[in-house]
């Protein structure tokens, strides 16, 4: 009787190939390439730093100035850095809050900061070291971050509508008086001419929204708190606004050492005028010149090819004051 042996089994009757896979193992045997970048690795170090100069590159390149009459606002700017975050506080800088790393070494500078800070109530906020590092974009921090609000504009013609209702109710002593910038890029300019201003009863100053520089903590510094008695104004177009400014019976008088006009002879002190100053390198730009009732020049030694244009207005919002005075 035949044996019909194991149920299932299969008895090789000669040799054949063997079952592979197909192919599909070959990738597991195929090396990873060569190694990434440092800058191009997520877990590194460089991966991080190339991302934050990315994004510092994406917002300097992405801010866009309203047009209009339209209330414009600074974009938030941040203060670092111990002996500047201190000075910063020190001048009065308007603060949105004190930002200090956990477990911060202390010196004398954070101390007084920190007093500074609860004197004004400001709120002081405990940060990591990485979440100070990406909100300061990367820059050298010392463990100390001032945030800056926004700086909130008057509208221009507002600003002007105001005050000359004020001065034919009496309620302001002396004639309109405005100081308009035309391509100051300084900061440290804006804040002297603003701290001018305030020293001469000028009742607002006047910047473009764009080429232009805005108020900034450095302006804000260099009034030494002038920014706080005198409006600053934004337009989004300069020689718009001027056109205005002369409809509504405000003479425009551009400081220029090219000036049909010298200071010590100036007849319309005593008016409604807007002083408009133009960069220490260009001057008054063709159409704001073009826009003037007067060019105005201030005698200097011949020796000196111009005035810094802080100097200047300070110097015109002198003779002004002085003429209204007398």
């Amino acid at each position: 009787m035949a044996s019909h042996g194991r149920p299932g089994a299969v008895r090789k009757t000669k040799k054949g190939p063997a079952i592979g896979t197909g192919g599909h193992g070959r990738k597991s045997l195929e090396g990873k390439g060569p190694t990434p970048k440092a800058e191009d690795r997520p877990y590194h170090k460089a991966y991080k730093s190339k991302e934050l100069a990315e994004r510092s590159a994406a917002k300097r390149g992405g801010k866009s100035a309203g047009t209009g009459r339209t209330k414009g606002k600074a974009a938030e700017e941040v203060v670092t850095g111990r002996n500047s975050v201190l000075e910063a506080l020190r001048a009065g800088i308007p603060a949105k809050a004190l930002h200090v790393a956990i477990r911060v070494e202390m010196d004398d500078r954070v101390r007084d900061s920190l007093k500074l800070a609860n004197e004004r109530g400001i709120p002081v906020m405990e940060t990591g070291k990485p979440e100070l590092d990406r909100m300061t974009d990367g820059a050298v921090h010392q463990g100390l971050m001032l945030q800056i609000p926004p700086y909130e504009y008057a509208d221009a013609l507002d600003l002007v509508d105001e005050t000359i209702e004020r001065y034919r109710r009496g309620h302001v002593g002396n004639a309109p008086l405005f100081v308009a910038l035309d391509g100051i890029t300084d900061p440290r300019n804006l804040g002297a001419i603003i701290r001018s201003a305030s020293a001469f009863s000028s009742h607002g100053v006047i910047v473009p929204e764009r080429r232009a520089v805005g108020v900034t903590a450095s302006a804000w510094k260099t009034s030494a708190g002038a920014a706080v008695r005198v409006p600053v104004a934004r337009v989004g177009n300069l020689n718009s606004a001027l056109k205005s400014f002369k409809s509504k019976g405000i003479f425009v008088l551009g400081l220029d050492g090219d000036g049909d006009v010298s200071l010590p002879g100036l007849s319309l002190g005593r008016d409604p005028i807007c002083i408009v100053v133009g960069s220490e390198g260009k001057g008054l730009s063709r159409l704001v010149r073009e826009n003037c009732d007067q060019i105005v020049s201030i005698p200097i030694d011949s020796a000196m090819e111009s005035l810094n244009a802080s100097m200047a207005v300070g110097i015109t919002l002198y003779e002004v004051s002085r003429q209204r005075a007398s």
